[in-house]
């Protein structure tokens, strides 16, 4: 455990000095400084208003921003060391496989989830100073999801680097994978199985199994709780989920992607050649 813990921090003490980490947090909090200085908490967009206002609109630009953010960082862990020859001084060590790989995934997890929640916890404060009301059950739910889905794909691109034998390969991979998910997000390609005839329940099931999709059907659940913008598609996602079940599952089933994926790319890494 002692191991675990100093490689998680190695790792974060690592990522901070990275120019990386310097613009990934500085587009988080750049975005929430730009919406109270544009003036987004004094807008009213379908009831929404203040500090709810604010957190809509940042959770779509957070969905588009940090999981490739995330996936194209995360790739170079293990690639980048092989290549760098890391694993050969690594095996000189008293450190267990285990011990490095988790360490590695956890001291990542809080270097691309804090600056996303600090950002979001600045514009809680920010309004509780200027006496705007905080929607602390959204800003939990919120916080939960984006945690649920840094998790979902930090796992997914720990999988790719350990299957990767070159850091090129592994950001090719990473952006192809990131390509599908986007083309299966709001039924873009499941057009074509409709046109095909397909049940409209396996056309659903089939864009639920994507895990971008089912993090924006639950932030917007909370924006949209009767998903009028999914037409039809709303109905059968409350008949087999119904509102606060879905929620359960938009925070359950990317973690449990997230680890899977991290078990799977344990698994490659501890019996694949570290060299």
């Amino acid at each position: 455990m002692s191991h675990l813990v100093l490689t998680a921090r190695l790792d974060v003490q690592e990522s901070v000095r990275a120019r990386w980490f310097l613009v990934y947090a500085l587009i988080f909090g750049g975005i929430v400084a730009a919406f109270f200085a544009f003036g987004v908490t004094e807008s009213r967009v379908l009831g929404f208003m203040g500090l709810s206002r604010l957190l809509v609109t940042y959770i779509q630009l957070v969905m588009a921003i940090m999981p490739i953010f995330i996936l194209l960082t995360t790739v170079r862990s293990v690639a980048g060391d092989r290549e760098a020859g890391v694993f050969e001084y690594l095996l000189s060590l008293p450190v267990g496989l285990g011990s490095w790989y988790w360490g590695r995934i956890f001291g990542r997890f809080l270097v691309v989830f804090l600056p996303v929640f600090l950002a979001m916890l600045g514009a809680a404060g920010w309004a509780v100073y200027r006496e705007i009301e905080v929607p602390w059950k959204m800003f939990g739910v919120y916080t939960g999801l984006m945690a649920a889905m840094s998790w979902c794909f930090l796992g997914l691109g720990m999988w790719i680097s350990t299957l990767a034998r070159s850091t090129d390969v592994a950001q090719g991979a990473a952006f192809m994978m990131w390509l599908v998910f986007l083309l299966f997000l709001d039924l873009i390609l499941l057009g074509v199985l409709i046109q095909g005839r397909v049940p409209a329940n396996a056309v659903i099931a089939i864009a639920l199994v994507n895990p971008l999709q089912v993090f924006r059907t639950g932030a917007l659940m909370l924006f949209d709780p009767q998903l009028v913008v999914f037409g039809p598609a709303a109905y059968v996602i409350h008949d087999y989920f119904g509102g606060p079940n879905f929620i359960v599952y938009a925070m359950a089933y990317p973690t449990l992607v997230g680890t899977l994926a991290a078990g799977l790319g344990y698994l490659t890494f501890r019996r694949g050649d570290l060299v």
